[in-house]
């Protein structure tokens, strides 16, 4: 309450009060503190709950305002649209029902780096077959490089 607090000022009339100007941010601290532990708690719980080992790409990122629809296949090749389990029959059905008919929606295709090449093509293919023509397989993003190890020896 920094308005409340009042000083008296010597004058004339010696009963006049001047409001304090300073600001007591420490409750405004706190309240951020409290948003930023929030968030930071809550943001991994955000992504697709699908366990899957993505392989390595070294493609730039795609970036869109529009939330896109995930399409997973894990290790044992069982199709998952969002984090719902589905079959290969159902996928596009369910894919019409989440995009509300949306052909142009963006499908990101996310398979585990052990599955069999083909059980991702037959995914892909399903999708393209019912004319959902932005589809993207996604990838994790290489680890830096190392820098190089210092040669050791005899210098020539």
């Amino acid at each position: 309450m920094a308005g409340a607090v009042l000083k008296r000022a010597s004058g004339r009339g010696g009963r006049r009060y001047v409001p304090m100007s300073e600001i007591n941010v420490t409750p405004f601290v706190d309240v951020m503190l409290v948003l930023l532990i929030v968030f930071m708690v809550t943001a991994p719980l955000l992504t697709v709950g699908v366990p899957v080992d993505l392989p390595k790409a070294s493609a730039p990122t795609i970036s869109e305002q529009k939330e896109p629809v995930t399409v997973s296949v894990n290790a044992q090749g069982k199709i998952f649209l969002q984090e719902a389990e589905t079959t290969l029959d159902n996928l596009v059905a369910r894919l019409v029902a989440v995009t509300e008919n949306d052909r142009e929606a963006r499908v990101f295709v996310r398979g585990d780096r052990n599955i069999v090449y083909g059980r991702v093509m037959e995914v892909m293919g399903a999708l393209n077959a019912a004319g959902f023509a932005r589809v993207a397989l996604i990838a994790e993003l290489p680890a830096a490089a190392p820098e190089e190890a210092p040669r050791r020896g005899r210098q020539r």
